[in-house]
């Protein structure tokens, strides 16, 4: 953590309503609320659990385990793996309803707003992952983009084996 500075957290407020492109990944994971939400907040570790990711390094920390946030992970297409790149502002929310939001402000995908919610259940958790955006500022084709390829091909295609591969974590004995 040397050399990385501590601010306020950020205060990403809630999820927008009516963006373009909104993907929404979710199951049940056997485990306690509590601990499905301190494996997802503990970003530094992803890459130890979850083959896809390539690192996570955080640029700056914020008081509430957040902060700005570089992220790397390949979206496999059968023998090639195709790499991705996002830089963040994270928000971690603890209480009752934890969760924790993301808004990319780098990388193809930057405005894009992210968000893990969790709830308890009988015998677990549900975990629900939110990413909403109306797509890359491109001329006639960025929403286009966003919602028939970025979206359902990559977000898509790294959120399931992101929640997947969590979800393994947290129900490990």
């Amino acid at each position: 953590m040397s050399g990385v500075t501590v601010r306020a957290r950020y205060d990403l407020g809630a999820m927008p309503l009516g963006r373009a492109m909104r993907t929404v990944d979710d199951g049940f994971v056997r485990a306690p609320m509590q601990s499905v939400f301190e494996i997802v907040r503990d970003v530094e570790h992803w890459p130890a659990h979850l083959a896809h990711y390539r690192f996570v390094r955080f640029r700056e920390r914020s008081s509430d385990g957040g902060g700005i946030v570089e992220m790397s992970a390949n979206r496999p297409f059968g023998l090639f793996n195709w790499p991705t790149w996002w830089l963040s502002e994270m928000q971690v929310i603890g209480g009752a309803t934890p969760a924790v939001r993301f808004r990319h402000i780098g990388g193809v995908t930057k405005g894009m707003d992210v968000e893990w919610r969790f709830e308890s259940r009988d015998g677990g958790t549900r975990v629900e992952l939110v990413h909403a955006w109306d797509g890359p500022h491109w001329p006639l084709i960025g929403v286009f983009a966003a919602t028939v390829v970025i979206g359902p091909v990559f977000v898509h295609g790294i959120a399931t084996r992101t929640l997947a591969g969590l979800a393994r974590v947290a129900e490990r004995p």
